[in-house]
């Protein structure tokens, strides 16, 4: 059964760093295929590092990695993934005039994939 998140992308350090290494590396591609999840949710829905799920907003889908944030650098109900292809796959193509989409704090719905 899918549950609602709250998704959140952003930048982050080591993508930032990533870029003058080149976005074709394993530890940039790593960091924009990756979503995080507060330590609650990952244990409460019974994930592991590197678990695949069927994320879905009004825009698009994804099929993401998945791992734990670390500490209390997101709260429960909170998701993260990096700016890159997927995360902008989530978002609509309406700027409202800014230019940038629509890119914080959006409904998402996720959904444990089965192991093949």
């Amino acid at each position: 059964m899918p549950e609602t998140f709250i998704i959140i992308p952003g930048r982050t350090s080591k993508q930032g760093a990533g870029i003058s290494e080149g976005k074709f590396r394993k530890e940039y591609q790593d960091e924009i295929n990756t979503l995080l999840f507060a330590p609650q949710d990952f244990t409460r829905l019974g994930l592991k590092t590197g678990d695949k799920v069927r994320v879905a907003s009004e825009w698009g889908q994804i099929q993401v990695a998945v791992a734990a944030a670390k500490g209390d650098e997101l709260p429960p109900g909170l998701l993260f993934i990096a700016y890159g292809d997927l995360s902008s796959r989530l978002m609509g193509g309406d700027t409202h005039g800014s230019g940038m989409p629509t890119s914080k704090g959006f409904d998402v719905t996720v959904e444990k994939m089965e192991a093949v």
